[in-house]
């Protein structure tokens, strides 16, 4: 049980703190956009092409060149190293940033928290074979708790994220005084209704189809001969009591045990907790690997790969 907080523990503490890192960035001007200056901010410092005045002046060959390699190293360059961010953390980590860091995620997870309380089950449409099972709290108390949080969590984003386009102090003055600019207003409201829709209505279908920094984590990680991955030690296989912990555990319903590299898993290890809660700390069945390729690894060829995810009573598990 001590392993299981500590991972949980873990992942919270490196959500949290990347949550507040997103708050403060376009606070201290670490990187925001200015829609009334139209100036780009990064670490502090007015971001521009370097361009001398009148440059569109100068219509020789070596003005077009001295115009082309600003736009190359002070436009074009840096956007392509932003960019690349996700996909070399994909090569490198696989999807692991939307299971430790990503702010939506870990207010997917809230939601599904207060479904689970709320309704027994994950999702709002219905409940799936690996929910897990959670006894059921009191519903006056966790039904205003989740609705305090479905009203001010996005709200509070819509605020915080619309500071990466307007100054975060005019957005604050205009807020005390109520006196918002219609910028402002479209800005909040617009992310406001976005994030709700993504927390609460469709959480992790977004991760799995729709969240471009997801989608380039997945194929390069899929692609990548060394990136990290949950394994399963197969050579124990026979120590699994069935108990359907992993699976359970698993907000992204991926099935552990088959052991193959599935694309929608997010390293969060909670199939390792749910495995060492079960077995005994240090115990569980379920590690952090690296590398092994794209394609599944050979002991799935074994009798591992028939182990049913899901068996009726009385039917054999592990044939």
């Amino acid at each position: 049980m001590k392993h299981f907080n500590k991972l949980l523990v873990y992942r919270r503490a490196t959500q949290l703190a990347f949550i507040i890192f997103i708050f403060i960035v376009p606070v201290f001007n670490i990187f925001r956009y200015d829609t009334q200056t139209k100036e780009l901010f990064i670490l502090g410092q007015v971001w521009s092409l370097g361009l001398k005045q009148n440059f569109y002046a100068d219509a020789s060959v070596a003005g077009a060149a001295h115009v082309a390699f600003h736009v190359l190293f002070n436009a074009v360059l840096p956007w392509v190293l932003v960019l690349a961010i996700f996909p070399l953390l994909g090569f490198l980590t696989g999807r692991l940033f939307c299971g430790w860091l990503c702010p939506e995620g870990a207010m997917f997870e809230l939601v599904d928290f207060f479904s689970l309380k709320l309704l027994g089950r994950r999702n709002l449409y219905g409940k799936r074979a690996n929910d897990p099972d959670v006894k059921p709290g009191n519903r006056l108390f966790y039904g205003a708790l989740a609705l305090a949080s479905a009203v001010l969590l996005p709200l509070v984003a819509g605020i915080s994220l619309t500071g990466y386009l307007i100054a975060p102090q005019t957005i604050w003055q205009q807020i005390s005084t109520g006196n918002l600019s219609y910028g402002v207003k479209a800005g909040i409201i617009g992310v406001t209704i976005y994030m709700f829709i993504t927390s609460v209505l469709v959480r992790h279908i977004f991760c799995k189809y729709i969240c471009a920094a997801g989608l380039m984590q997945m194929l390069f990680g899929w692609i990548s001969p060394v990136s990290l991955r949950v394994k399963m030690d197969t050579g124990r296989s026979g120590e699994c009591t069935d108990c359907l912990g992993c699976e359970k555990a698993c907000f992204m319903n991926v099935l552990p045990r088959e052991n193959k590299r599935d694309i929608s898993c997010v390293n969060c290890g909670a199939c390792i907790a749910a495995c060492n809660k079960e077995l005994g700390q240090g115990k569980g069945l379920f590690h952090y690997s690296c590398g092994e390729g794209c394609a599944a690894p050979r002991e799935n060829s074994g009798h591992l790969t028939q182990i049913q995810p899901y068996p009726l009573q009385g039917e054999q598990k592990i044939i």
